[in-house]
């Protein structure tokens, strides 16, 4: 077994929790610590107050491992955080933790570790065939949060290769004349318009303003977890309208992405995609997930799942220590 600590550094969220990997890769997750961010002047401090409390708790000393998951793109010197003043300077980051080593993966990308280690009965068919992932071949992760996240695992020889993708800054394509108004209404406000500016969750907000502007509509202004919450409970209607439309266009986006990535197998993550779970399957995503001309009977049968897990990010973490 490997002792490690395990990280999910967001804008809003900082969570830590000791890992213990077997000899697969699987991580076991302790107990689970979160931290508002806005709390703590930089990651050093709120990985401090975490080791006290671990000390309150009679663990002990941390172990000389990490892997942490950013919820922005990794590969730079410099890690900044939306929405947060934290900044990381990941050549400096091992000493400024007081680790011997670390490992930096993005926050979707460790959704893809997660993915990949994940037992069958955390991964429930949504649609299409009810088939295994592949043994070569690509399968697409993708979920709704703050933007869109996007990454892909390259299964070879069964091997799980996982790649991060920034997917969700593809263009927008309207696939109707009322999402043709929407993305006409957002390029009033964006100099470029995303498929994350529609598909995330502030993306609801979007499209909830933008049929209203369309259709002239009377409408209750509210923040974005209030309106995802008449939206998913039913208690507003025109809310309820705008989620339907939004599944329609989380559908196109998540069958563009699979043709780009190979249509074998989709999964859909995160704590968004878990909420709409029994919305998904009586919405449009499906049908317009398939909607892609000559390849309609081919996308009918692709498996789409759902990752079902509380701490997706952190166990994915966790798996994702010992791939480099």
């Amino acid at each position: 077994m490997t002792d490690i600590i395990a990280a999910d550094i967001g804008g809003t969220n900082a969570r830590f929790a000791r890992a213990s990997l077997d000899e697969k890769g699987v991580p076991t997750l302790g107990t689970v610590r979160k931290y508002k961010v806005a709390d703590y002047p930089s990651l050093q401090s709120c990985w401090a107050a975490f080791a006290e409390d671990e000390r309150k708790e009679g663990s002990g000393d941390l172990p000389r491992a990490a892997s942490i998951a950013f919820a922005t793109a990794i590969g730079r010197d410099v890690i900044k955080l939306t929405n947060s003043s934290w900044v990381i300077r990941a050549d400096t980051l091992a000493a400024d933790i007081n680790v011997d080593t670390v490992r930096l993966v993005n926050d979707f990308e460790a959704v893809a570790h997660a993915v990949s280690r994940l037992p069958a009965e955390n991964l429930p068919l949504l649609f299409g065939d009810d088939r295994p992932f592949p043994s070569d071949g690509g399968v697409t992760i993708l979920g709704p949060g703050t933007g869109l996240g996007v990454a892909m695992i390259a299964y070879d020889q069964s091997h799980p290769h996982v790649i991060a993708t920034e997917g969700g800054h593809l263009d927008f394509a309207p696939l109707d004349p009322t999402e043709e108004k929407i993305l006409s209404y957002l390029r009033d406000k964006f100099l470029r318009v995303s498929t994350e500016r529609i598909v995330s969750g502030p993306g609801l907000n979007y499209i909830y303003k933008a049929l209203a502007t369309i259709g002239h509509d009377r409408v209750i202004l509210m923040e974005d977890p209030e309106l995802w919450q008449a939206a998913l409970d039913g208690s507003d209607e025109f809310a309820r309208r705008a989620l339907e439309r939004f599944c329609l266009c989380y559908g196109s986006v998540a069958g563009d992405l699979a043709l780009a990535h190979g249509p074998h197998a989709v999964v859909l993550a995160g704590g968004l995609t878990q909420r709409m779970h029994d919305f998904l399957k009586q919405s449009g995503f499906h049908t317009r997930f398939k909607a892609k001309g000559r390849f309609e009977s081919l996308m009918a049968s692709v498996p789409i799942r759902c990752a079902i897990h509380d701490e997706i990010g952190l166990f994915g973490a966790a798996a994702a220590y010992r791939e480099k």
